[in-house]
């Protein structure tokens, strides 16, 4: 039986050429105003995840990296 790919996941999950996964870094758009240029700068583009989450991920995402 095939597995289904978790949409809203694949979408925001990417895989690194050395097969590390990224996600989105977060705190980027809620409550700007108040936050550094600094800390802005920060969240902007994609980090590394914790391997914790990674075998979660990979549920979810049966395909990526096949």
């Amino acid at each position: 039986m095939k597995l289904k790919t978790h949409k809203t996941t694949a979408k925001r999950i990417r895989q690194t050429g050395s097969g590390q996964l990224q996600q989105p870094t977060t705190s980027a758009q809620h409550l700007r105003h108040r936050k550094s240029a600094r800390v802005l700068a920060a969240a902007k583009g994609y980090k590394i995840m914790a391997k914790a989450n990674v075998k979660r991920f990979a549920k979810l995402l049966p395909y990526l990296g096949k």
